[in-house]
């Protein structure tokens, strides 16, 4: 019984370490087709041909996603062909991915570099500080990060100063609107005072124009109401005017005229019976 148990064990232990081997054996020949790619892509940078040498970079990539020497390569070659952007991304990836401080060290500092020609001076002090914790003895990231922090500052002094300018303009404009506002307030008060002073002026003098207007529409009344008086009046027969006192109408003069006419008529038919009645009648004679 105690033969079997050793004999399992022994079976165990072999197979474990079978595995293992295996294990190892894939895992060095994924490593070394990334460090081919490496090659090729070094190759390709001496033949200053920047695509192959990108592509052969991802390939090594992708068989050894831990292999932090080519994440770094990668991002020197987008530094050198003016890609801050994306090399500052893979030397971020190759510090975290470096198991020693001297790449974690270059890899920071690079970083620190890109950031800076990207005028990102916060990113950049964050990243020469990670650089110095892994190499604290580095006098060029050092400089480079005493020099992040001074712009660093002479940048927020300008964003400052750029605050308080702003602030100032938008105070003046402010005021030059309400100056401008009370400007045109004071024109339209102005305004309504000198319409005021001349609706007074005009109803000062109207009284007298009303007046006039007023005695010029009673007069044409007046005088209709004296032609009115003039016309006959319409009924049965045409009636005659009233004469004034010490007056006489036109009737009345008709009337004492015919009378006078018929009057001397008399007159001159009683001289003329008085002449014929006088006369002697004449007869012819035979002889």
């Amino acid at each position: 019984m105690i033969i079997n148990k050793v004999y399992f064990s022994f079976v165990l232990l072999f197979l474990f370490g079978f595995v293992t081997v295996q294990g190892q054996e894939l895992l060095s020949e994924e490593q070394k087709q990334a460090q081919s790619y490496l090659s090729e892509a070094q190759q390709a940078i001496e033949e200053e041909d920047f695509p192959a040498a990108e592509a052969a970079y991802r390939k090594a990539i992708a068989k050894d996603p831990d292999l932090a020497e080519a994440r770094y390569n990668i991002g020197n070659l987008y530094s050198n062909n003016s890609k801050p952007i994306e090399a500052s991304t893979r030397f971020f990836e190759a510090g975290q991915k470096a198991s020693t401080k001297d790449l974690k060290h270059k890899a920071f500092h690079n970083q620190g570099n890109m950031f800076m020609s990207q005028k990102n001076y916060a990113a950049a002090v964050e990243a020469y500080k990670q650089a110095l914790r892994n190499n604290p003895n580095d006098d060029q990231t050092r400089y480079n990060l005493a020099l992040a922090k001074k712009m660093q500052e002479k940048e927020q002094q300008n964003q400052d100063n750029q605050d308080d300018q702003d602030n100032q303009n938008k105070k003046d404009n402010q005021e030059s609107k309400d100056n401008q506002s009370k400007d045109n307030q004071d024109q339209e008060n102005q305004n309504s005072q000198n319409n005021q002073d001349q609706d007074d002026s005009k109803n000062k003098d109207k009284p007298q124009d009303e007046g006039d207007k007023k005695q010029d529409s009673q007069k044409p009344k007046d005088q209709d109401q004296k032609d009115e008086s003039a016309k006959p009046e319409e009924g049965d027969g045409q009636k005659e005017p009233q004469p004034s006192e010490g007056k006489l109408s036109p009737q009345q003069i008709k009337n004492l005229l015919e009378a006078m006419e018929n009057q001397e008529k008399e007159i001159q038919d009683k001289i003329n019976a008085k002449r014929v009645k006088g006369k002697k009648v004449q007869t012819d004679k035979d002889w």
